[in-house]
């Protein structure tokens, strides 16, 4: 199957200081097919975000590709990148600040097809945002409502009406639903599954919930301090993890069973920092099996079989 978005030793560094760059995202390759689901793993700045506005074109990359459907959206022009933008769209964090408190539920959803006049009637506009309403399940007495008189769920579901307007192939996810209750997540996670099964959408999607991520997810991407350290088919990595970080994150997720008194792994130790970095792999300082040449050299990924990746230097990379 054909890849719609990779990357290529892709790096965004934001200056911080005189001759001092935070490396926020690191030299990352990823594919992701068409109508499939990457989930991109990792904990609170590691980097997955800025990797997501990156992939979006909100953010501009230092160095390195993103190649959408074959073309390289970080050296085009922009009337090149306006035509790419309609199909690239995304779904944001938090369902009330990234809505404007002063439209209406019809306002917000009509908005992108005026923006990129779609339609020029009104009629037709209605229409279309009526058909968006249906297809996120928000019931038609919601148009004229304001989303602080809405829960959580339903604006999230409006956020997501927004990002299908201009019927795109590629949506990223920045962690949709983890301003939201547990049922809600389970409503707003069944209808991305949803969407993507009827309209053939493919996703990026980014959380730091490993059970939401292994239930929508056909691959995972581990990411450390900017860096991917593991990649591998979802079913796979929840079976057979490799690198030592994504040991310790599976065995920090809790079991529902009673009565255990499993010991867990701890990491400890300092963590790098992301400024300026040293070369050698960035979670050695926090790992048990750290060994001098992990300090000593850049660690690549190995490809270990079966689309199973490892930056580990216990895997030979």
């Amino acid at each position: 199957m054909a890849n719609l978005v990779e990357t290529v030793d892709l790096k965004k560094y934001f200056k911080v200081g005189k001759g001092r760059y935070l490396h926020a995202v690191d030299g990352v390759n990823l594919e992701i097919s068409e109508g499939k689901t990457l989930g991109v793993v990792g904990e609170s700045g590691c980097g997955k975000s800025t990797l997501g506005r990156l992939v979006m074109g909100l953010l501009p990359a230092t160095s390195g590709q993103i190649n959408f459907e074959g073309q390289d959206i970080v050296t085009c022009s922009r009337g090149e990148f306006k035509k790419v933008r309609q199909k690239i769209q995304m779904i944001f964090q938090d369902p009330y600040s990234s809505l404007n408190p002063r439209m209406s539920i019809y306002e917000l959803i009509a908005e992108p097809l005026i923006v990129n006049k779609v339609y020029h009637d009104k009629a037709d506009i209605l229409k279309r945002v009526y058909e968006l309403m249906d297809t996120v399940g928000l019931a038609e007495r919601y148009i004229n409502s304001y989303p602080h008189e809405l829960d959580g769920g339903r604006r999230q579901r409006i956020g997501v009406a927004r990002a299908l307007a201009l019927n795109p192939k590629f949506i990223v996810c920045d962690e949709p639903v983890s301003a939201l209750d547990v049922s809600i997540q389970a409503q707003i996670l069944n209808l991305l599954m949803d969407m993507q099964r009827d309209l053939g959408l493919t996703y990026m999607f980014i959380t730091h919930n490993l059970a939401v991520v292994k239930h929508i997810s056909d691959t995972i991407m581990v990411m450390y301090l900017g860096q991917c350290v593991e990649s591998a088919p979802a079913d796979e990595l929840f079976a057979n993890p490799k690198h030592p970080y994504t040991q310790a994150l599976l065995d920090s997720i809790l079991k529902p069973v009673l009565g255990t008194n499993k010991d867990r792994k701890l990491i400890r130790g300092e963590v790098t920092s992301p400024i300026n970095p040293a070369v050698g792999c960035r979670f050695a300082k926090r790992c048990e099996h750290c060994r001098p040449e992990c300090m000593e050299r850049e660690i690549n990924l190995v490809d270990l079989g079966g689309d199973h990746k490892v930056a580990c230097t216990m895997c030979g990379g």
